[in-house]
């Protein structure tokens, strides 16, 4: 009896360990995406703060993260983008933030 419950607080450690795993990769905060080559960049900051770089221009921007929607705000312009499953972020499919993928 006292090995089954040994590896009961085991398997519950486990299952902690991997639920929360999961739960910090959902948030975008501290992650920059890259796309378009390269071209375009997103670092998001903590306190839903924002650097948005298109080549050399760099835009301060905010954003809001629900769920798997992100709303992200640069000088005006609102874009809406979608956290995928392999951890990349999709936004219009006719814009230059198309597909976005994380670098760091």
């Amino acid at each position: 009896m006292r090995a089954s419950f040994g590896r009961l607080w085991t398997a519950a450690a486990v299952v902690l360990v991997c639920v929360c795993a999961t739960g910090c990769g959902n948030s975008v905060k501290g992650h920059t995406y890259a796309g378009n080559g390269q071209l375009v960049s997103i670092q998001f900051q903590s306190g839903g703060k924002a650097y948005a770089s298109m080549g050399p221009m760099t835009s301060n921007c905010t954003y809001t993260q629900s769920g798997k929607n992100i709303t992200l705000i640069c000088e005006g312009d609102t874009e809406q983008l979608t956290l995928a499953s392999d951890g990349s972020l999709n936004g219009p499919p006719d814009g230059m933030l198309a597909h976005l993928t994380r670098v760091k």
